[in-house]
């Protein structure tokens, strides 16, 4: 949705943009409705593969010479690394935007230490940085995966719907949502446990998302008996009016950047409950607009779902200021002008830089040769000198 947006309002400004993304799916499929040149390239792949990831480099930068951008922005770690190296390599400014690092608390200890490694590899060849959260640009810092001028933190923003009611939290079954992908690092397991446990008062849960873990959560849930609570809804192209229907939004993850789906949560004026870890805590704050659970302990997400569950009182002061948080902190307008200015700035740079190479190298052109200019010096003050001198050098015979 980040991407999305940011280069769908690019293109409606007049920019020229081109993405180029390793998987088709509804964000390419809205991108090419929106007018926006989507090239499709099949060898940049999701995980580390050494043989498809040199094609993708070689492919990439054959892309780059035809398209000459002014500016080239990656999103991902992948295409980050891959993207930057080879901007570089054809003279191009560069922006990686972290959404959430690859190296974040969660992560297997060998994975951290990699992506570490990497990122301090390719921290050259970056014009700039951009974080999603606070959280990750102190963690960018802490392992010194690149210089803090480049650096640069841009919260997340979602665009509003001004046309879509907000939630009215007045269900007589109070309806929980997630809108999460089946898939780590999210812990729809957790949840469905939680609930478990409160199976015997009126709650009704809808997960929106697909994804390799889904089967197996449905499973669990059918050997529950909780199916007539419990809705799997898939992937959805209407998650802002299944919000405004909604009562309360749980997200739960064992690690996170800065998660849009609880912006949209708090677009929608909706209490939340969040798993405390990455940047969430600079969305929700705790006891104010939402609850912040540790990831272990399962006995607090149960007590904090009850007492949204069962007071809407609570529910409706706490969406409230949640909206209020939205406006005034992650639209998508505040977003989009940070960025954009970022971009600027990286260009101006690049040109000051190119600027200076450029009046270095002329200089260097007309700068004297020392030694000959001293000698024809010399020859001038002493005639005879210079006769002699002359004799020298077309007989070849050296003073």
């Amino acid at each position: 949705m980040h991407l999305r947006d940011l280069v769908v309002e690019l293109k409606a400004e007049g920019h020229d943009v081109s993405v180029i993304t390793g998987k088709i799916g509804p964000v390419s499929e809205y991108l090419v409705k929106h007018g926006v040149n989507v090239i499709h390239l099949h060898s940049l792949v999701r995980e580390i593969h050494p043989f498809f990831d040199l094609k993708a480099a070689l492919t990439l930068r054959d892309l780059l010479i035809v398209l000459k951008p002014d500016l080239i922005a990656t999103h991902s770690s992948k295409a980050g690394l891959i993207g930057r190296i080879i901007g570089a390599n054809l003279g191009i400014p560069t922006i990686f935007t972290a959404h959430g690092w690859a190296f974040t608390e969660g992560v297997s200890y060998r994975k951290r230490k990699t992506y570490q490694l990497l990122e301090r590899l390719a921290a050259p060849f970056s014009s700039r940085v951009i974080t999603v959260s606070n959280y990750d640009y102190e963690l960018a810092l802490k392992h010194q995966v690149i210089q803090d001028n480049k650096l640069s933190m841009v919260w997340n923003g979602v665009k509003d719907f001004p046309n879509i009611a907000l939630s009215t939290v007045s269900s007589p079954i109070p309806k929980i949502v997630m809108v999460a992908r089946f898939a780590e690092p999210k812990d729809h397991l957790s949840l469905v446990k939680a609930l478990n446990e409160l199976r015997t008062i009126n709650w009704e849960l809808q997960l929106i998302g697909d994804g390799p873990m889904k089967a197996s959560i449905e499973h669990y849930v059918d050997s529950l008996q909780l199916g007539d609570k419990i809705k799997f809804l898939g992937s959805r192209n209407d998650v802002e009016s299944l919000l405004s229907q909604a009562d309360i939004f749980v997200l739960l993850s064992k690690y996170e950047g800065l998660p849009l789906s609880l912006i949209e949560a708090l677009r929608a004026g909706l209490p939340v409950i969040a798993s405390n870890v990455g940047g969430v805590k600079e969305i929700i704050l705790n006891n104010k607009n939402g609850y912040l659970v540790n990831p272990e302990d399962k006995s607090d997400l149960i007590l904090k779902l009850m007492q949204l569950i069962l007071s809407s009182e609570t529910r409706s002061r706490m969406g409230k200021l949640g909206r209020r948080i939205y406006e005034e902190s992650f639209t998508f307008e505040k977003m989009m002008n940070q960025t954009l200015s970022i971009y600027k700035t990286a260009l101006n740079d690049h040109h000051n830089l190119v600027s200076f190479q450029e009046k270095k190298r002329i200089l260097n052109r007309k700068k004297p040769n020392l030694r000959r200019t001293i000698r024809e010096r010399e020859e001038e003050q002493n005639p005879s000198s210079n006769s002699i001198n002359q004799y020298r050098r077309s007989t070849g015979n050296r003073p």
